[in-house]
């Protein structure tokens, strides 16, 4: 006899996020959102940022490179195990929904065949995907900025007066310059969040959320030929061969399960396949955080900020503002810091001794456990350091990826788990600038709520509470992503009318779980004004070393 869980009354659907180096399903309940099973699938190439995995050829500065194939490895296997661990009858599964880190692209040909996987081009890193953190099309955005900027472009404002390098259009006209076979070969220039979809439905659709934030598409435009052509005179019909698509709301059916998608993935053929979203948005309802003031942070190898808002105005150095980006009927903002686990985990990786790993071993700890046990009785400023969390470069405020890291006041006394103190702060103040900049632009945030991995950890959690002067909220489910993908698939689905009602009824949230002390968010206020002073000195150009040095860097390796 089946142990399955019979269809019944109940309802369910499969979320599906996919991360930077993993995807993760989870079987949801459509009534509550209790998720019942989830697994975790690792790609087998991981992010190729020295060398590509299929000759060994090294890859320049700044590049951050997938294999497509990974991603439907997911759906081979991750999925499958959910459900198999869930025991729901997968006749009871009405509906799947994804999400993507993002800006993520590849190109493809007119039938969505990735241009690595034809055998001409495997030896060709521009055939690849280029993942969110590829910042080498830098120089392609500095001269988007400059030329919208001169033209007094209008929807350069939507995006706080910059565009990012890991956006759509600096990475397509990056492959234009550098691999024109390859830009001439492919049909489309597709995000990750949207291809994923196309492998589920055999439906290509652009979703509204990478289209408004990523993609330059703004009042139903994109920037226009004429604007593209003065960029380089070959790339002014970009948007309309390359980009320009059926746009699909969030929430909405983009199809329905194909027949070898259920195969992959043992779900029902035919159910509902939402439109494709990012996974720092889809957390949003995911923690119940759908009216105007509620800023999630999405907190893993990097922090994506998002919140909704009944007001449209111009934030400096946010990565967008687009209507309906979060949910329908609000003004979705997104900003974010390009690392924030990732710095502590190449700080622990590269910079903490030996002794470091034996000791946390022997207390039975992890070495990210051990190093905030030594550090997390120091008095605020004990350690007399400020950092600067640019180490994947800025995104918010300044949308730099040029900028780099530092560390300011180490001396011969300094210990590992002081800097690495530091660290946890220096994201915490980035984010506190992001906040105040919205402020400052008239979208106070009213509530702060954290997702993600780096939850786990309270210190880290009291620390933000402590800069930010707020409490912190968080979102009480361990895969925050995945259930808002979940999420979508049940309106999708048809089970609820909107991601609002829906999120009322499946989200989940923890609210004021980390509440400021105020002694030590008086310490943290003078440490955040030298932050600031730093900030500003290094970051708007009174002093351009960290520019330089890269400049030095390139040409060095060259």
């Amino acid at each position: 006899m089946s142990n399955a869980v019979s269809a019944g009354d109940e309802t369910y659907v499969v979320g599906i996020d996919f991360g930077t180096l993993s995807g993760r399903a989870v079987v949801v309940r459509v009534s509550d959102g209790a998720e019942l099973a989830e697994a975790v699938h690792d790609y087998e190439h991981g992010v190729m940022d020295t060398t590509l995995a299929s000759t060994g050829a090294t890859l320049p500065p700044e590049w951050a490179l997938q294999v497509p194939s990974d991603y439907v490895s997911v759906l081979k296997n991750a999925v499958p195990a959910a459900l198999a661990a869930s025991g729901v009858d997968a006749a009871a599964v009405i509906g799947v929904g994804t999400d993507f880190t993002a800006c993520t692209m590849l190109p493809v040909l007119a039938d969505g065949t990735p241009l690595n996987e034809l055998p001409e081009y495997a030896d060709r890193p521009h055939a690849y995907v280029k993942l969110w953190k590829h910042h080498a099309a830098q120089p392609q955005a500095d001269r988007i900025n400059e030329l919208a900027a001169a033209r007094d472009e209008p929807w350069l404002p939507r995006y706080g007066g910059l565009i990012s390098s890991e956006w759509e259009f600096a990475k397509g006209l990056q492959l234009f310059e550098e691999d024109p076979e390859i830009y001439n070969r492919m049909d489309h220039w597709v995000e990750a969040a949207d291809w994923i979809i196309w492998q589920l439905s055999g439906t290509y659709v652009r979703n509204a959320c990478t289209a408004g934030y990523k993609g330059i598409l703004q009042d139903g435009e994109y920037p226009t030929h004429e604007f593209l052509s003065a960029l380089n005179p070959g790339f002014g019909a970009f948007a309309d061969d390359k980009v320009a698509h059926e746009i699909g709301q969030l929430g909405a059916a983009a199809g329905t399960l194909s027949a070898e998608a259920a195969a992959w993935t043992g779900l029902p053929e035919g159910i509902a396949v939402a439109v494709g979203n990012v996974d720092a948005h889809v957390a949003a309802p995911a923690a119940q955080a759908t009216e105007p003031g509620q800023m999630v942070a999405i907190m893993g190898t990097s922090t994506c900020h998002v919140m909704n808002s009944d007001t449209l105005v111009e934030v400096p150095g946010m990565c967008g503002v687009v209507d309906g980006g979060i949910v329908s009927g609000l003004y979705g903002y997104e900003a974010g810091q390009s690392g924030v686990g990732d710095i502590f985990a190449w700080y622990v990786k590269n910079q903490v001794p030996a002794r470091y790993f034996d000791a946390a071993t022997s207390a039975g700890l992890s070495i990210h456990e051990h190093l905030t046990e030594l550090s997390k009785n120091q008095p605020v400023g004990g350690h007399g350091l400020v950092a600067l969390d640019w180490y994947g470069g800025n995104r918010s405020v300044l949308v730099d990826a040029e900028l780099s890291g530092t560390v300011i006041g180490a001396t011969l006394t300094t210990r590992p788990e002081e800097i690495y103190r530091a660290l946890f702060e220096a994201t915490a103040y980035g984010t506190r600038k992001i906040v105040e900049t919205f402020a400052a632009s008239g979208v106070p945030v009213t509530e702060f709520i954290a997702a993600g991995g780096l939850i786990r950890n309270p210190f880290l959690m009291q620390i933000y509470a402590n800069v930010l002067r707020m409490p912190i909220s968080t979102i009480a489910s361990e895969q925050g992503p995945a259930l808002g993908s979940a999420i979508h698939a049940a309106v999708a689905a048809g089970a609820y009318d909107s991601v609002r009602d829906a999120a009322r009824a499946m989200g989940k949230v923890n609210r004021a779980v980390y509440v400021p002390d105020d002694s030590a968010a008086d310490a943290y206020d003078a440490l955040y004004d030298e932050y600031t002073l730093l900030h500003d000195y290094f970051g708007r150009g009174a002093n351009d070393v960290m520019h330089r040095l890269k400049t030095i860097k390139r040409e060095a390796l060259r």
